[in-house]
């Protein structure tokens, strides 16, 4: 390979490398959270997904209120994030009573993006 090709070379592999870390900071934006606000919802687990590239935890809100009764979608972090946390796939089953700390969706969904969770009053995982 002459000079010219390999400058070409990285050049191409410099713009792609570019274009690929875009897309994966896009990706995994929290935009969509209002991260400085923090809502409690307390209610029963319906699903516990542990998959990635987010596991997710659905609960049938509690209360009275006119939410009550309503899936609230949590999105949480990767497998290996929770895991570092202390997280198992048995950490939540259908049926437990979940308290959940998230930060709410921006357009006033029921949902958010996990800070913490416990069963039962004890808290799974450990803070960091």
């Amino acid at each position: 390979m002459n000079v010219k090709s390999v400058r070409s070379f990285a050049l191409i592999a410099g713009v792609l490398a570019l274009g690929a870390a875009s897309q994966a900071s896009a990706h995994h934006s929290f935009a969509m959270f209002d991260m400085t606000k923090n809502v409690t919802v307390t209610g029963e687990v319906k699903d516990f997904q542990w998959t990635n590239p987010h596991v997710w935890i659905e609960v049938a809100v509690k209360g009275s209120g006119d939410k009550a009764g309503s899936s609230f979608s949590v999105e949480c972090g990767s497998v290996s994030v929770l895991q570092k946390q202390g997280w198992t796939r048995k950490s939540l089953k259908p049926g437990d009573e979940v308290t959940v700390v998230v930060h709410p969706l921006r357009n006033d969904a029921l949902g958010g993006s996990l800070v913490s969770a416990s069963v039962d009053g004890k808290p799974i995982g450990r803070s960091e």
